[in-house]
């Protein structure tokens, strides 16, 4: 993972200040571990030579039940971003925090106190309250009466119902299940939200697609070794049974 910083923000003693950065590192964390688990996963999902080498095998159970865990943990830490509980993330509660304009203003002081120019200021303003809406956008999308609400809802259904908790009545479906191009694309979204908010509250430039990349060289060493026991190479390698044809 490689994080380029811009010119280090002076140490605020702003309590408002210091709690948003610290609940914004913390969405960052745990972003990253829907990004390593997603990237090791997707080869899984979706390599048909990888399905080719597992076959019908004994390994194949286990290599199932990996897909399952991997996909399980990325839904549970893109969902945790989200959380509504006080001690937790709550990435719509940084949103609007981020809709106080004196929040970008002090923001954009404390910003501007690094540089000996004393019209940068403004220009930091300007662009502090660009990336402060483009995040809002993205984050209201998902919010109440978002246009994608309803990604969100069935993402924290399936959450509370299956994952963090067993309930033996589940909720009544309202709709089509949830799909895998949406859960890419809430995914994509939180990528683009946790890299402006990083640049906007902390003065760090991020790019979670650079951490995916490198998880993604390291999941390909992994999978390339991945086999059953039908495949020639395999260390408990089972020939296929050639039946004779009765005459």
């Amino acid at each position: 993972m490689e994080i380029i910083s811009v010119p280090s923000p002076p140490t605020t003693i702003n309590p408002e200040i210091i709690s948003l950065r610290a609940h914004v590192k913390a969405a960052m964390e745990e972003f990253d571990l829907a990004v390593i688990s997603h990237e090791v996963w997707k080869p899984a999902a979706y390599d048909k030579d990888l399905h080719q080498r597992m076959g019908v095998s004994y390994a194949t159970n286990a290599f199932r039940v990996i897909v399952t865990a991997l996909r399980r943990e990325v839904i549970l830490a893109l969902t945790r971003l989200w959380d509504k509980g006080r001690r937790n993330v709550r990435i719509e509660e940084i949103a609007r925090i981020l809709s106080d304009d004196r929040i970008i203003d002090i923001l954009a002081a404390d910003r501007a106190a690094g540089f000996n120019d004393v019209h940068i200021e403004a220009e930091m303003k300007k662009d502090l309250k660009q990336k402060a809406k483009e995040a809002i956008d993205l984050i209201k999308d998902y919010s109440q009466n978002g246009r994608h609400e309803a990604v969100l809802e069935k993402l924290r259904t399936v959450r509370h119902e299956r994952l963090a908790h067993r309930q033996i009545e589940l909720t009544a479906a309202t709709g089509p299940g949830l799909t895998d191009e949406e859960i890419e694309s809430f995914y994509q979204d939180n990528s683009k939200i946790i890299g402006l908010l990083l640049s906007l509250v902390s003065g760090i430039g991020y790019d979670p697609k650079e951490t995916g990349e490198v998880f993604r060289h390291h999941a390909s060493f992994f999978w390339a070794a991945v086999r059953g026991e039908r495949t020639e190479g395999h260390p408990n390698y089972r020939a296929p049974f050639n039946i004779a044809p009765v005459l």
